[in-house]
């Protein structure tokens, strides 16, 4: 009977093989990437193609399968970052006390796919499903930053920069400013731009692709979020968004 430590063992090689068809296709190639023996590597090979996990490629090389394919069409449709987010955003909420939401990027705006309330007598107007400005909120400029100055100027070319509050950028300049500044902090901040009286944090996450998909936020009134509380939610944000995105696929 094989061991569970052999098992484990032989599962490794597999997963090692499999790994490296997404970078080499020659034989050797594989070897040298796996550290595995040629004979071992074709072995596995050999039984990757008659499950269908490889393919030779008829010129000595080999290629993914149509199975692997097809499994990770299923796992990613499967992936709902509302759903794979909870957890996370639950213990920061939990961890801070305040509001947390999950915003997703929805062309030229962004929509709340999850709202998980604080434990305060009162509750934020926010609701999921609703709609929101990417310049006058931190879980949109969260998501502006991680793009170039081209596409937000031809963004807020098409939707404008409507004032919300007299704290709301409503200029280029102004918002090409806040966003250098998300930058360098690593998160965004929404100090009354969006509604009078409330202060939200953001970082934003990101998908198998690598590309922006969304945010995360904690929002709070300026009473219980003063000023100088900012930068230490803000990095607490950002490993927040970071965990998420790493769920979610997100390269590192």
């Amino acid at each position: 009977m094989t061991s569970s430590g052999n098992a484990g063992g032989a599962a490794d090689k597999v997963l090692s093989v499999l790994e490296a068809l997404a970078g080499h296709e020659r034989l050797a190639d594989l070897a040298a990437a796996t550290g595995l023996p040629k004979s071992t590597v074709h072995r596995i090979l050999q039984s990757l193609v008659a499950r269908g996990f490889a393919a030779a490629d008829g010129h000595g090389g080999y290629l993914p399968g149509p199975r692997v394919l097809a499994l990770a069409g299923r796992v990613m449709g499967a992936l709902d970052p509302a759903r794979t987010a909870r957890p996370e955003l639950q213990a920061l909420r939990d961890r801070t006390g305040f509001t947390v939401h999950l915003g997703l990027r929805d062309g030229d705006r962004a929509v709340y796919a999850d709202k998980i309330a604080g434990p305060q007598p009162y509750d934020m107007r926010s609701r999921v499903g609703q709609s929101l400005d990417l310049h006058s909120t931190a879980i949109g400029k969260a998501i502006l930053a991680r793009l170039a100055a081209a596409p937000v100027r031809e963004l807020a070319a098409r939707t404008g920069l409507p004032r919300h509050t007299p704290r709301t950028a409503t200029s280029m300049k102004a918002l090409l400013t806040a966003l250098d500044r998300v930058r360098a902090d690593g998160y965004a901040v929404d100090d009354e731009e969006n509604e009078p009286g409330l202060r939200c944090v953001a970082a934003a996450i990101s998908g198998a692709e690598g590309a922006v998909i969304g945010a995360v936020s904690a929002s709070a009134l300026v009473l219980e979020l003063p000023a100088d509380r900012v930068s230490a939610l803000g990095t607490e944000v950002r490993a927040t968004a970071d965990r998420i995105s790493t769920s979610l696929g997100s390269p590192a």
